[in-house]
């Protein structure tokens, strides 16, 4: 069973951050382990209030699992600030695992998970890092300057963001003004690739970008390619959005279970 770390905020309603990373590291056979960068109190209807831990606490959750464990990938989620963004790109830099970035921005709610200053650190420490780094359309305009409202804008923005010394761009699409269907683009530095189906319509798409990225850090760090990780990680998303519980009164969870209940 391979090792997967989540480095990631923690959710009190069970939906997004740390806990979605563990239920879907968890789901896809992954052993799921956690850095938690902040505390924050949420739940469907949204964000109440949030801590970030101090940057000495970080890095001794790093120290703890890299020195027991055999970390075969690890994903970024809720980093916060700048200090813990370069607290923990400072330790990865040596431990150099696999590395997922979703470079978290905002809730689905619109509440801020990370300041403004800290998205320059994001930009020149920790991406370069990254295997793969996972935008939706929101965070895409902010590291890359490309308005992202279509297909197109998602391609020009993936090249920008590889700029930055990432392995790989993926663009998630679930927000684009294109038709009927969610299609997200991959840029590996020479190809693109889509990856699309049919739009869910549905509210219960609470944390799927925690969910989406942490079951694609499990199924690289299980040793699949980077186009079949994704396909994978798509077809996850996509059936833990479609399976969804009524859970909530507002942006309900993803049903990470998915497959164990059918």
């Amino acid at each position: 069973m391979q090792q997967i770390l989540t480095i990631a905020g923690s959710d009190s309603g069970g939906g997004a951050g740390i806990q979605a990373d563990i239920k879907a590291i968890s789901a896809n056979g992954g052993y799921a382990m956690s850095v938690v960068t902040a505390v924050t109190a949420q739940n469907t209807r949204g964000v109440a209030a949030a801590l970030d831990l101090p940057t000495s606490l970080v890095h001794a959750q790093l120290e703890a699992v890299f020195s027991d464990f055999n970390v075969a990938a690890a994903k970024t989620g809720m980093l916060s600030s700048s200090a813990i963004v370069a607290c923990v790109a400072d330790y990865l830099a040596d431990a150099a695992p696999v590395l997922v970035v979703d470079p978290v921005m905002v809730s689905t709610s619109g509440h801020a998970l990370l300041a403004d200053e800290a998205v320059e650190t994001l930009k020149g420490c920790l991406i370069p890092l990254a295997c793969v780094v996972t935008p939706n359309v929101h965070e895409a305009r902010l590291l890359s300057g490309v308005d992202v409202r279509r297909g197109a804008d998602a391609r020009e923005a993936a090249r920008r963001i590889m700029d930055l010394g990432c392995g790989a761009v993926i663009v998630k699409g679930g927000h684009l003004d294109d038709d009927a269907r969610a299609v997200d683009v991959l840029y590996d530095g020479s190809d693109f690739h889509e990856f699309g189906v049919d739009r869910i319509p549905t509210t219960r798409t609470h944390g799927t970008g925690c969910t989406y990225s942490a079951a694609l850090a499990t199924f690289l760090g299980q040793g699949s390619e980077l186009v079949a990780a994704v396909a994978a990680a798509k077809e996850y998303i996509t059936g833990a959005i479609a399976n969804a519980a009524d859970i909530g009164g507002g942006h309900g969870p993803t049903h990470h279970f998915w497959r164990f209940s059918q």
